[in-house]
């Protein structure tokens, strides 16, 4: 597949709308690497972790899993859970995908998050033709995919010498980061109820043991929104055949 002359301009317009997500993401990275840095995994398995696994609520979890001396079966299915949601996204995304190669759906699915997924699903609304638009999607995800290398590196490399660097209140700037990307998006009664309910679930759970109240969390937002999709859906058909 020739991209053509304005596959550049894709690339660097999807990298631009991402930066402030980006610059919101870095703290947490950095916080992701001090911690690793002081728990069970060496350095380079902390980086490595980020460079495969990509994730950071579940390098989170699987990192106090670990630390826990939680079987591998609880730390696969307890991330598993909870990256769950990125099903979502790509059902989302799925249409404006669908036709590319096997290799670009791999490699955007690997780089597919939160940020990119708020940033891209946006794009595609705003423009819902247009070609090379998945060279956007591709600068979305390489500016958060290199930004959290980053931030997982100097976490590693200088969180031992700031003592206590998760208690610095860097994370507020990941809470900042997920209210930009929920809130858009809580348009409609099902993407409102599914919120609701994820909340609620999560406060419940907030000290039940494996981090298992995330885990419900999850599942039940999923569940409301898809429930709550299926009744509006019935709704209008009735409606529509009457």
């Amino acid at each position: 597949m020739n991209p053509g002359p304005r596959w550049g301009i894709r690339f660097i317009g999807g990298a631009r709308d991402t930066i402030p997500l980006a610059l919101g993401a870095l703290p947490f990275g950095i916080i992701f690497g001090a911690v690793a840095a002081a728990g069970p995994l060496s350095l380079w398995q902390a980086q490595l972790m980020s460079l495969l696994v990509f994730a950071g609520s579940s390098q989170f979890i699987a990192l106090g899993l670990i630390a826990g001396h939680a079987g591998m079966v609880v730390i696969w299915l307890t991330t598993g859970i909870v990256n769950m949601r990125h099903l979502l996204y790509g059902a989302v995304l799925l249409p404006d995908v669908a036709r590319l190669p096997a290799r670009w759906r791999w490699a955007l699915g690997f780089l597919l998050t939160d940020e990119t997924f708020a940033v891209v699903a946006g794009h595609f609304r705003r423009q819902p033709e247009g070609v090379h638009r998945h060279w956007y999607f591709l600068g979305s995800a390489v500016t958060l995919y290199v930004t959290w290398q980053l931030g997982t590196l100097a976490g590693l490399c200088f969180g031992q010498a700031i003592p206590q660097l998760q208690a610095c209140g860097l994370d507020f700037a990941m809470i900042a980061t997920f209210i930009a990307i929920v809130v858009p998006q809580l348009v409609g009664l099902a993407p409102v109820a599914a919120a609701l309910v994820a909340g609620g679930v999560a406060l419940i759970g907030a000290d039940w043991p494996y981090r298992s109240g995330l885990m419900a969390a999850v599942v039940g937002g999923v569940v409301t929104g898809m429930v709550v999709s299926m009744v509006r859906g019935r709704g209008r058909m009735m409606v529509h055949h009457e």
